[in-house]
């Protein structure tokens, strides 16, 4: 009996062992030096934060709130988005290099077409020079956004090791 009490004991503190590893393991695109990942592992305890679409801030308080003067051009809100997800994920004690997903959200109209090469302007300050964690990542182009003057949305997944 005693002898089947210890093997219990032992699967149980081996489990709760192996549940409380963490890793998050980023798998890069082959024969690219594309900046995002090809897809992100996060297994074990991970903490993992949600972040929910971000937009631009204004910079320009004289423009009409609902033009994009207000908010500036796709590279300039690219920035000040990614910005505004680096705040929300320093609060949560992590970083922008513990970013696993994005999804980005560019308008794209036959008025306004999604201006990618501005976007990656903007996106490669965060990722991909000094920062090497590159996440998994969606750019969708969308009709419009919450308000007229927004040209960029992003929403993040972000996941830190539970022992770092």
């Amino acid at each position: 009996m005693m002898k089947l009490v210890g093997i219990v004991l032992g699967a149980a503190l081996s489990a709760v062992t192996t549940a409380t590893c963490a890793d998050v393991v980023r798998h890069p695109i082959p024969n690219s030096t594309f900046p995002i990942a090809q897809s992100v592992t996060v297994t074990g305890n991970a903490t993992i934060i949600y972040v929910s679409g971000q937009v631009p801030p204004v910079i320009n308080k004289d423009a009409d709130s609902s033009s994009p003067q207000a908010y500036g051009d796709t590279k300039t809100q690219t920035v000040g988005v990614l910005n505004r997800i680096k705040g929300v994920l320093v609060g949560q004690g992590m970083g922008m290099g513990d970013v696993v997903k994005m999804q980005v959200f560019l308008v794209h109209t036959p008025a306004a077409p999604m201006d990618f090469k501005a976007f990656m302007e903007g996106y490669t300050q965060f990722f991909g020079g000094s920062q090497p964690n590159l996440p998994a990542r969606s750019v969708v182009g969308v009709a419009a956004l919450a308000n007229p003057g927004f040209l960029v949305e992003i929403e993040v997944i972000a996941a830190k090791d539970a022992a770092k």
